[in-house]
């Protein structure tokens, strides 16, 4: 069974950071890119980052570039996103997927966790 977890939401200050985690299991880790995703209330899922296979290749989505950092580590099984300088507008449920193609496209992820909170105030 794929299971994502993610964890390391929660409730920041303005211009404060957060590290999000996100425990993969069931599946080959390595074989998959890895995407950080994103859902306000009221709006659509958007991609914020993603990363290949081998960490070589990254992109991030226009709004959170020079602010927010993801990496893996294949050894744990384990993507990160470091986000800093978060705003208001960064606040929204957050979730990781694993896909076969690095695209800040939803439908280009197979497995997907079940979110965790950041609020931004």
């Amino acid at each position: 069974e794929v299971q994502l977890v993610e964890s390391g939401g929660g409730s920041v200050q303005a211009e404060g950071s957060l590290r999000l985690s996100c425990a993969a299991s069931g599946y080959i880790f390595n074989n998959h890119c890895m995407g950080w995703f994103r859902q306000a209330p009221g709006k659509e899922r958007e991609g914020v980052a993603v990363i290949s296979t081998g960490s070589d290749n990254t992109n991030y989505v226009d709004s959170v570039k020079g602010r927010f950092t993801i990496s893996r580590d294949n050894a744990k099984n384990t993507p990160y996103l470091q986000m800093n300088s978060l705003q208001a507008e960064d606040t929204a449920m957050y979730y990781c997927a694993a896909g076969g193609a690095i695209s800040l496209r939803v439908g280009a992820y197979n497995y997907w966790g079940q979110g965790t909170q950041v609020t931004v105030s």
